[in-house]
């Protein structure tokens, strides 16, 4: 009897230590505990910003009878267009790391279609960068483009109320990065500009511009 209780006792903490092993209950192996990031736990202001008032006025300002009716922002399409790219590769990294620094997500590298030879310009050569932004990231970086970047111009006395293409959705031309705070003026090497598209499900200009100028954005007087 003094043997199986030794024995038992010598097996209890193999036991312990398989309960203490760090995986909870009904966890997979390899999986540790969800981390969440600040930025997914909180909301960007501008979604409240739309539902609470954006929403309403537009409604009243349009009739809308369907809450589906209302526009929205879709998307915002940021793309840098570098001419120098044909002489000077290396301003494509820089502008790759520029828009990564400003909108949180990996820019995507543009290319040449075909080759221009008055131009010098060979066909596949990296010639831009580009990020597009939905969802939060969208909503995160139009608070900081109205709020932060557009007042930093200089001389700014608002935006065109005429850069709309007939159905609804805006471009923005930017003649430097540097007015987002994001970037280090120190370690710039090229000013470089940018456009910047907004997109919505607006049927008309009149809706688009309306919405956008719901959500903040300085347009000049007509």
């Amino acid at each position: 009897m003094a043997d199986e209780k030794t024995e038992k006792t010598e097996k209890k903490p193999k036991a312990e230590k398989k309960a203490k092993g760090g995986r909870g209950e009904g966890s997979s192996k390899g999986e540790g505990p969800k981390v969440v990031s600040t930025a997914e736990a909180v909301a960007p202001r501008f979604i409240a910003k739309y539902a609470k008032e954006v929403v309403p006025a537009l409604t009243k300002q349009f009739g809308y009878t369907n809450p589906n009716q209302v526009p929205k922002l879709e998307k915002i399409v940021i793309n840098m267009g570098l001419g120098q790219a044909v002489t000077n590769p290396k301003i494509v990294d820089s502008a790759v790391e520029e828009l990564r620094a400003i909108t949180g997500q990996k820019p995507v590298v543009t290319r040449s279609k075909k080759a221009i030879a008055a131009f010098k310009l060979r066909q596949n050569l990296p010639i831009g960068a580009m990020v597009t932004l939905r969802k939060q990231k969208m909503w995160e970086f139009m608070d900081r483009f109205v709020s932060l970047a557009l007042p930093r111009m200089r001389d700014f006395r608002g935006v065109s109320r005429k850069a709309f293409d007939g159905k609804g959705n805006y471009t923005v031309g930017l003649k430097e990065q540097i007015i987002f705070p994001e970037i280090d003026y120190d370690r710039i090497d090229v000013i470089k500009g940018m456009n910047v598209s907004f997109v919505t499900s607006a049927r008309t200009d009149e809706e688009g511009r309306a919405l956008l100028q719901q959500l903040g954005m300085p347009f000049r007087a007509a």
